[in-house]
C-alpha cells in the first residue's frame, strides 16, 4: 500500500489543518482507492508563536504606553496609497461627477485649457520644481498635459479646486517612480506635502491661507477611516498574519525540530512512500530528503514552493547553488500556478530531477497561492506519478 505523506505550508494551525488533510485525502483518493493518506501537522510544535505575548509590538495609539491618536484631519497615508497606486484616481473620481460637456459661449476657453497651458510650462523646466522627491516631474507633466481626463475632470470641479488635484497626482506620478527604482529613497510626507504645494501654487491654486480646494474627494473619506483603522487594528493584523512569515522565519534559523519530526515519521512507513507538500512545507520535505537518504520515498510533489528561489538565491539550509541534489534524491514533481508569486520551477536548476507542470486555478494572487487542493488537476497530475 502507498503511503502519501501530506505536509502542510505557513500559517496553517488546527482546526483548519484537519480541514486542508480531509480535502486532501478526498481529492487524491477519488482517483486512486487503497492509498494510506498520513498528515504531517508541524504548525502546531513547531510553528511560530508571539512567545511574550505580543510584547515587540509598539503600543496602541491613545493608550497610556502609546503616541496619541491621529488627528482625523491629517491622516491621508491611506489617500496617498491610492495615489502612488493610481496616481490619476482622484482625476477619474471628478470626471466621473462632472455634467455632460456643454456648448461654450464664444469666445470663451474650454475650463482645461489653462491648467494645460501651465502643465507644459512646468514640464518646460524640467526635474527641478520636485527635485527633492527624485526625477520625473517632466515627464509626469508632459503626460499629464495631454492627458484626456483632464478635460473631463476640469468639467467636474471648480477652477480653484483642480490645481490641487493636479499637483497630487504629479507628485503620486515621481513617488511611485521612485519606489519603482533600483534605490527608492522615498521622501518623508513633510517633504512630499511641501512639494505638492509648490506644484498646486505654479498650477495656479489659491493663495496660502485661502480654501485651498477639494483636498481629495471620497478618497480622503474613505482612506483616513481605513488608515485609523489599521493603525487601531495593528495588534489584531499582526497577530493575524504573524504565523505565516514567523513560520519561514522561524524554520529558517531553526529548521531541524521540524525535520527531525519528518524523519521520524518516515522511519515508521513501509515503502513505497510519496510526500505531497505545500509552500513551506515542500521546503521541509525537500531540505529533508537531502540531507538525509529515505529510500521509502520514491516521489515528492511540492505545490507553491519556494525551494528552487531559495536555492537559486543562496538560502536554502541543505544545499547551495550550484551543487546538484544527491543520487538518493527521489523523483520530484513540482506543480506551480503562472499567478501563484509564490510558486517557483526547479527544471532549469535540476535538470533532468524536477518535472515542472503548470496549474491554472483562474484565481489572482495571493488566492491562487491557496487555490491548489480545490484543483482537480493538481490531484490528477500527483495521481498519474503515484508509486
Amino acid at each position: 500500500m502507498t503511503a502519501v505523506v501530506f505536509i502542510h505550508g505557513t500559517g496553517v494551525r488546527e482546526p483548519g489543518f484537519s480541514a486542508l488533510a480531509g480535502r486532501f485525502s478526498a481529492g487524491v483518493t477519488a482517483l486512486r482507492g487503497g492509498l494510506r493518506i498520513v498528515p504531517y501537522y508541524w504548525g502546531g510544535e513547531h510553528g511560530a508563536t508571539l512567545a511574550a505575548g505580543g510584547a515587540s509590538l509598539p503600543p496602541s495609539a491613545g493608550t497610556s504606553r502609546g503616541p496619541a491618536a491621529p488627528d482625523a484631519g491629517d491622516d491621508d497615508t491611506a489617500v496617498w496609497a491610492a495615489l502612488y497606486a493610481d496616481p490619476y484616481a482622484e482625476l477619474a473620481l471628478a470626471a466621473a461627477g462632472s455634467d455632460p460637456a456643454a456648448e461654450l459661449p464664444p469666445g470663451s476657453l474650454p475650463p482645461d485649457q489653462r491648467i494645460r497651458a501651465r502643465l507644459a510650462a512646468l514640464a518646460a523646466e524640467g526635474d527641478a520644481p520636485a527635485a527633492d522627491l527624485g526625477p520625473g516631474l517632466a515627464r509626469a507633466a508632459t503626460d499629464l498635459a495631454a492627458h484626456p481626463l483632464l478635460g473631463a475632470a476640469a468639467g467636474g470641479l471648480a477652477p480653484d479646486d483642480l490645481p490641487d488635484l493636479v499637483a497630487r497626482s504629479l507628485t503620486a506620478q515621481v513617488v511611485a517612480g521612485v519606489l519603482d527604482s533600483d534605490v527608492p529613497l522615498v521622501p518623508v510626507g513633510a517633504t512630499r506635502d511641501a512639494v505638492t504645494d509648490r506644484l498646486a501654487d505654479a498650477l495656479g491654486a489659491p493663495a496660502p491661507g485661502t480654501a485651498r480646494g477639494v483636498r481629495s474627494l471620497a478618497l480622503r473619506v474613505a482612506g483616513s477611516a481605513a488608515s485609523r483603522a489599521v493603525v487601531r487594528r495593528r495588534r489584531a493584523l499582526t497577530e493575524a498574519a504573524h504565523p505565516a512569515a514567523g513560520d519561514v522565519l522561524r524554520y529558517l534559523s531553526r529548521g531541524e525540530a521540524v525535520r527531525a519530526g519528518l524523519r521520524a515519521l518516515l522511519a515508521g512507513l513501509e515503502p513505497p512512500v510519496a510526500i505531497v507538500a505545500h509552500s513551506l512545507g515542500g521546503i521541509i520535505a525537500l531540505d529533508t530528503l537531502i540531507l538525509t537518504p529515505q529510500p521509502q520515498v520514491r516521489l515528492l510533489a511540492t505545490a507553491g514552493s519556494q525551494g528552487p528561489f531559495l536555492y537559486e538565491s543562496g538560502s536554502l539550509p541543505s544545499l547551495e547553488h550550484p551543487a546538484p541534489l544527491p543520487d538518493h534524491f527521489p523523483d520530484w514533481l513540482n506543480l506551480y500556478d503562472p499567478r501563484d508569486l509564490l510558486g517557483y520551477l526547479g527544471g532549469d536548476l535540476f535538470p533532468g530531477r524536477v518535472t515542472d507542470i503548470a496549474v491554472d486555478s483562474r484565481q489572482p494572487f495571493p488566492a491562487a497561492h491557496s487555490a491548489y487542493w480545490t484543483n482537480p488537476a493538481v490531484y490528477r497530475h500527483i495521481v498519474d506519478r503515484l508509486p
